[in-house]
């Protein structure tokens, strides 16, 4: 009865006339990206988080998580009918969609992947409703040496499920944990790395960071790229037959429960879920099979994983305070800025907000339903928007962001440095991913180390003995061993090829 009760809360919170704006504001911009080659949720939310500066928590959150799961809608629409996805989760989708496209079912490809979003998304959601509770009763209970424990673990998880080098990904951990550490020490009130600056005594901006290493280098990223886009004009129904609904319910359930699973993991989320679930399909969906060449089950299981994984990524966000991706990161900066700290406190001391955010994702879901099949004739025509007219927007929107958080000088040229950083470490095949993990859990760790450090007395030995602190450690030095041993690694980098 209690969790009827406080789902009512979150129902009355996101039914406001204001959230329910934003909340269509953001599920139609994450669509909007999604369509778009070239953007995506992480860089479009690190361009609107100064936004969220004016706005009250529970808007500026529904906002932004619309964004994320609105562009798994959207990306889909790209990679059916161009060939060229949206957003990255739907690589897979372009396997499938795009031949049935050619084939002159783009339709029912578009109908199916909407439908196996919605479905997935609401079961997601439910998930999340059942399940963070319990978790975030759990989290009040850890001490500090737990918390610093397990974000090491998210960190070394996130380093193992990053793309290309391990020495690569550690690289970007330690250094996103460096510059979290600049500014003006909390307890002995020291400058640390400032080398004089004074700009830099508040730290480094967090929107600065993230729009350069996202938001505009990946426009320069896009301007090197040829736009060369054959749109499909005829759809025809978007209704899939019986036969195809028939076909796709186990892909759709399989898909839902492997998201659903995978979302939750640090450096997992959509992605992850997407081409995992691809992979199955193929292992075990019935003959004839034809993945490849326009089986429609190949657009249902990884539509149905990524909205899966886009949703339940928000656990540990929700209940712990931990990032399980980039834009989990940027949401807990949005956090921040609101002046809240991220963890399970949220749910005691701000229930509208962690209901309130729960129950929008239902709302944001049927939302989704309706802008992606009705409007489907606006999406196509927005694929031929050159992407050379959309640049421009991007970098004055961006630098005007930047300097509204702080209206200091300092954050425009952090803007540009981090920028031209972020170009170099795209050409150097270095993920700014962890870098941003590291830049949020940096100082979150530094600060839970510190305490646990004060109750023991100085004894690091706090660490290893409390059991569940032990056990995340434990964890971490497993993972790293096995991602040194050559058989493993070796089998890591044929998985993230693939």
């Amino acid at each position: 009865m209690e969790l009827f009760s406080d789902f009512g809360l979150g129902l009355a919170t996101a039914l406001t006339w204001q959230n329910l704006l934003y909340c269509f504001i953001g599920v139609f911009l994450g669509t909007l990206v999604g369509v778009l080659p070239g953007l995506g949720p992480v860089a479009t939310i690190a361009m609107l988080l100064p936004v969220t500066f004016t706005l009250g928590p529970a808007p500026a959150m529904i906002m932004l998580a619309g964004i994320y799961y609105g562009a798994q809608y959207g990306g889909s629409t790209t990679a059916i009918l161009v060939n060229l996805p949206g957003e990255s989760s739907s690589v897979v989708t372009a396997l499938d969609g795009y031949q049935m496209a050619r084939q002159g079912r783009a339709g029912p490809a578009l109908g199916m992947a909407a439908i196996g979003s919605f479905l997935a998304g609401c079961v997601a959601t439910l998930i999340l409703a059942l399940f963070a509770p319990p978790l975030a009763e759990l989290a009040l209970k850890f001490g500090p040496a737990e918390y610093f424990s397990m974000m090491a673990l998210g960190l070394v998880a996130a380093v193992v499920l990053a793309s290309g080098s391990v020495l690569k990904a550690v690289a970007m951990v330690l250094l996103g944990i460096l510059l979290g550490l600049v500014g003006t020490d909390v307890n002995s009130g020291q400058q640390r790395f400032t080398f004089g600056v004074a700009g830099l005594s508040d730290g480094i901006s967090f929107v600065a960071l993230a729009m350069g290493l996202f938001g505009l280098a990946d426009v320069i990223l896009n301007l090197e790229q040829s736009e060369k886009r054959g749109v499909f004009g005829r759809i025809g129904s978007l209704l899939p037959s019986m036969a195809d609904l028939r076909l796709c319910a186990g892909s759709i359930t399989r898909g839902t429960v492997l998201g659903s699973i995978l979302g939750i993991l640090p450096g997992g989320g959509a992605l992850l879920a997407s081409f995992a679930a691809y992979t199955l399909e193929k292992r075990v969906a019935k003959p004839p099979r034809n993945f490849g060449q326009g089986d429609i089950r190949g657009v249902a299981a990884p539509e149905s994983a990524n909205n899966a994984g886009a949703q339940t990524s928000f656990i540990p966000l929700l209940t712990l305070g931990i990032p399980s991706n980039p834009t989990m990161a940027l949401l807990i900066g949005a956090l921040m800025i609101q002046g809240i700290q991220p963890g399970p406190q949220v749910m005691t001391e701000r229930p509208e907000l962690f209901w309130g955010l729960i129950a929008s994702m239902l709302i944001g879901n049927l939302m989704l339903l309706v802008l992606n099949l009705p409007l489907i004739g606006l999406w196509v025509r927005l694929l031929t928007i050159p992407y050379k007219y959309l640049f421009n927007a991007i970098l004055i929107f961006c630098a005007i962001g930047t300097y509204s958080v702080n209206n200091t000088a300092m954050d425009i040229w952090l803007l540009m440095a981090f920028t031209a950083i972020g170009y170099v470490f795209i050409k150097l095949h270095c993920e700014p991913a962890p870098l941003i993990l590291g830049f949020i859990l940096g100082p979150m760790m530094e600060e839970n180390l510190r305490r646990a450090l004060r109750i023991s007395l100085g004894d690091p030995s706090v660490l290893v003995t409390r059991p569940l602190s032990a056990a995340f450690l434990v964890l971490s030095v497993l993972l790293l061993i096995m991602m040194i041993a050559p058989s493993v690694r070796a089998k890591r980098e044929v998985a993230l090829q693939e």
